[in-house]
């Protein structure tokens, strides 16, 4: 839980109202009613892992220093601008999906009256964006760095989002097609840019760096994003939907899931027959098949073992690192996500 969560919410309210009175564009009361209720249904509802580690990150690079108000406002607008990202991707993702929960509520476009205007909701979310870094950081040395940067991730993720749709098309379901490197490549693209590189790079550009002398962090931080969407994989099979707040669906979704790719590495031609028959199908006899085999191939196991293998890679990686601030970023963000349950 981070120290900063209180102050966190506060600047959501500031950069909130900044938005809903900004003079590019005249408000009629309808429309600041509309992009009130849509931004408080869609921003501040997750866990803001994302947000909060821009200022718990750049709190350890300034080495246990005391930060100022202006620093934490500051740190918390760049995790705002993340979780802005996320609802932009989530609104336009649950649309493409046809999903009908997130986070634990109906989705946006499922609301009476909302409907297709979601998809504009999801732009404007994209547009605030570059309005709340124009607001706080356009006289800041690193301004254009950060422009660069969240529009990079952005491409990256889009991308992975498209691989990722491409390969799961409906009527062209063919499990031959997942791998492991076709799962690394969508996880990477698609999750760890955003979610583990982007709150680094924003802490890292504060702090006075320069991004191009971090490609050995950037790259940490991706294999980190993969080891935790392998575990993502692992707890939508094998948690308790009690636990991780979701019933999971990825085998009915012929989601190209860690675990499917490892059954098909691993399986017998019997095996491989069995889940190409019963994978992406949804009726719970197949789900329920699908499961066995991954009990019978023991992929539990096969978990643990990549688990711990992935944690030793990574602490190796990081400790070789020759910055004790960075290094201390990098341990906090494996700490959180090592052997978590949900």
């Amino acid at each position: 839980m981070s120290e900063f969560r209180s102050k966190f919410l506060e600047v959501y309210s500031v950069l909130k109202s900044e938005l809903l009175h900004d003079s590019t564009f005249e408000f009629t009361d309808d429309s600041r009613q509309w992009v009130e209720r849509m931004l408080d249904y869609n921003v501040p509802g997750g866990k803001l892992n994302r947000g909060l580690s821009v200022i718990d990150s750049y709190k350890l690079l300034k080495q246990g220093e005391k930060l100022s108000d202006d620093e934490v406002f500051l740190a918390s607008a760049l995790g705002w601008c993340i979780e802005w990202l996320q609802a932009y991707f989530l609104v336009l993702d649950d649309i493409m999906d046809n999903s009908v929960t997130r986070r634990g509520q109906p989705c946006w476009f499922r609301l009476p009256k909302i409907g297709m205007i979601a998809v504009n909701d999801g732009i404007m979310l994209r547009n605030h964006i570059p309005r709340i870094l124009k607001n706080h950081f356009r006289k800041k040395p690193y301004y254009v760095d950060l422009l660069d940067l969240f529009n990079e991730v952005e491409f990256q993720t889009a991308s992975g989002q498209m691989i990722d749709l491409i390969t799961t098309l409906e009527g062209e379901k063919d499990l031959s097609k997942y791998s492991l490197p076709l799962h690394h490549r969508i996880v990477q693209y698609k999750t760890a840019y955003y979610s583990f590189y982007l709150p680094v790079a924003c802490a890292l550009l504060m702090a006075g760096e320069n991004l191009d002398n971090h490609t050995d962090v950037k790259n940490i931080l991706i294999e980190m994003g993969i080891y935790f969407q392998v575990q993502d994989d692992y707890l939508d099979c094998f948690g308790h939907p009690d636990v991780i707040g979701k019933i999971g669906t990825d085998i009915e979704d012929f989601k190209c899931s860690w675990l499917v790719v490892k059954a098909l590495e691993l399986g017998d031609e019997k095996q491989k027959t069995l889940l190409h028959e019963n994978y992406g199908k949804a009726d719970k006899d197949c789900v329920a098949k699908v499961k066995e085999l991954y009990k019978a191939l023991n992929l539990e196991g096969v978990f643990v073992e990549f688990e711990s293998k992935s944690y030793n890679r990574l602490i190796k990686a990081i400790e070789v690192h020759p910055s004790g601030a960075v290094q201390a970023v990098l341990k906090s963000f494996l700490a959180k996500i090592y052997k978590r349950q949900k």
